[in-house]
């Protein structure tokens, strides 16, 4: 049955608030780099270029598939944070068994699919004979973790969206850190070699499953989880299949955007890819200090349209926007200060230094130009507008195309930075036109 106990919406809206739900997210992205460096540090120590170029292809390989289920975490916390919202204790728990289905038949069947999906992501980025035969050793292995990791995003969804993210920075912490521990034991002291990066990725990924599926257990404890006619209602399964199929049409076109303007990069030379490889850290640094933010949009704005409180609403978005407002000038600033001294990190050839720093200018604009998009994005997904966000990430994507065939044969690398640039702001400009209706939809 429904509780009847005050929801979490019924408290204080603050600054305070905001920033207890977006600091450890913004701290838990902070780990993830650290990671990777790990795993090419670790299995550089092999004093071989081939390995070093399996572990990166395969783990970019893995994670982009992965990816592709990123629509678990943000339409859970959407449908979870509006349950909360109308104090339905019965549908968060039903919710939290439909993710973890959904999570562990897609990783099940991504291992029974792994030779046909391993074939074409080869097909699509090609590599030497040595590193794709030492890359497949690392994925066979690793795809293992598939249902784990999947299941994963469910899982941290419904802790977001319960303003649990503490936990979730500890899954983070305690998965990143197993792994580095592993990784040093299993390559340096054992000598495994690609087998064990891949190893250590498998044991961390599985364990930091158990320990959510631990952090989630209240939702076990009434038995409403496993109250199958509730669990498999067709119009709550209905509406969660719209809202899951609409955010994955409009992540495959925000992808499909990133990796164009990879491809179209190398095709004006090596020199300025490598350059735009250093440069997208800069975006990857503006996404993970403003991910925080958007989620703490996705959490507040939910429990707002599920309590049906309209100005609730009104006043998540505008202090989750004021925070996301203020890290984006603080970044423009430090990058406008410390950029060329960043790409010089990154870079130790002077072509590639001095091509680079051309495009600065451009570093320092998108944070603030592209805010809007990040954080209008979280204020839909708490409120499920997912149709909104399909199409106008569909019309953006169009205004994109537009901009490469106009910009990028008239100014080149300019004209490719700019458009992605200008990709950002239709996604800002078309979202923040329809947010008058997502307001009128809150009654």
């Amino acid at each position: 049955m429904v509780q009847t106990s005050a929801p979490k919406d019924t408290e204080n809206l603050g600054h305070k608030r905001v920033l207890a739900i977006a600091l450890p997210i913004v701290v838990s992205n902070a780990t993830v780099p650290i990671l990777g460096a790990v795993d090419t540090g670790v299995i550089g120590q092999m004093g071989e270029a081939a390995p070093i170029g399996a572990v990166g292809i395969g783990a970019i390989i893995l994670t982009s598939i992965y990816w592709i289920f990123g629509f678990l975490r943000m339409g859970t916390v959407g449908l979870v944070s509006q349950a909360l919202g109308q104090n339905d204790r019965d549908e968060m728990d039903a919710l939290l068994s439909r993710v973890l289905m959904i999570g562990l038949a897609s990783g099940f069947m991504l291992i029974l699919l792994q030779i046909p999906i391993f074939a074409l992501a080869f097909m699509v980025s090609p590599a030497s004979n040595e590193v794709e035969s030492l890359a497949r050793d690392y994925m066979v292995i690793r795809v293992f973790s598939a249902p784990a990791m999947i299941s994963l995003y469910g899982l941290t969804g419904w802790l977001i969206a319960q303003e649990r993210t503490r936990g979730v920075l500890v899954i983070q912490l305690w998965m990143n850190g197993l792994n580095i521990g592993l990784n040093f034991l299993f390559v340096l002291e054992f000598g495994w070699g690609i087998q064990g990066v891949a190893s250590a990725s498998l044991i961390a990924e599985w364990t930091g499953f158990a320990l959510a599926v631990w952090l989630c257990r209240d939702g076990f404890r009434s038995g409403a989880w496993k109250v199958w006619g509730r669990v498999f209602e067709k119009t709550r399964l209905v509406r969660m299949a719209l809202v899951n199929s609409d955010i994955l049409v409009r992540s495959v076109l925000l992808q499909a955007a990133f990796v164009s303007f990879l491809f179209l990069g190398g095709d004006l030379g090596d020199v300025p890819l490598a350059a735009n490889q250093i440069l997208l850290q800069f975006i990857y640094i503006t996404s993970y200090a403003l991910d925080g933010f958007a989620f703490a949009a996705e959490t507040l704005v939910g429990q707002a349209m599920g309590a049906k409180n309209r100005a609730r609403v009104r006043r998540s978005a505008y202090l989750t926007s004021l925070w996301g407002g203020i890290i984006v000038m603080c970044l423009a600033a430090f990058f406008w200060l410390g950029g060329q001294a960043l790409v010089d990190l990154m870079a130790t050839s002077e072509d590639v230094r001095e091509e680079a720093s051309k495009y600065v200018p451009w570093m320092i604009a998108a944070p603030v130009l592209g805010a809007a998009a990040w954080m209008l994005d979280g204020i839909f997904i708490g409120a499920t507008r997912s149709a909104d966000m399909r199409n106008m990430m569909a019309v953006s994507f169009v205004v994109y195309l537009a901009c490469l065939t106009i910009l990028l044969p008239a100014f080149g690398n300019h004209g490719l930075w700019a458009s992605l640039i200008l990709f950002f702001v239709a996604r800002g400009v078309t979202l923040g036109l329809r947010y008058p209706a997502l307001e009128r939809a809150v009654a």
